[in-house]
């Protein structure tokens, strides 16, 4: 492989991890607190309250 390719390749996926990184944090911190609890965990049948977006 050409050395300036394999420079170019190294650069765009170290630009492509950094942009994704706040992505994937962000969706690993935020989807817990809004489905009030891990995927997979049993949930409460019922909710004292309805939650609505309006």
């Amino acid at each position: 492989m050409h050395p300036v390719l394999r420079l170019f390749i190294h650069q765009y996926l170290a630009v492509v991890a950094v942009a994704l990184a706040p992505v994937v944090l962000a969706t690993f911190v935020t989807v817990p607190i809004n489905l009030g609890g891990n995927p997979g965990e049993p949930r409460v049948a019922a909710m004292a309250v309805e939650r609505h977006l309006t």
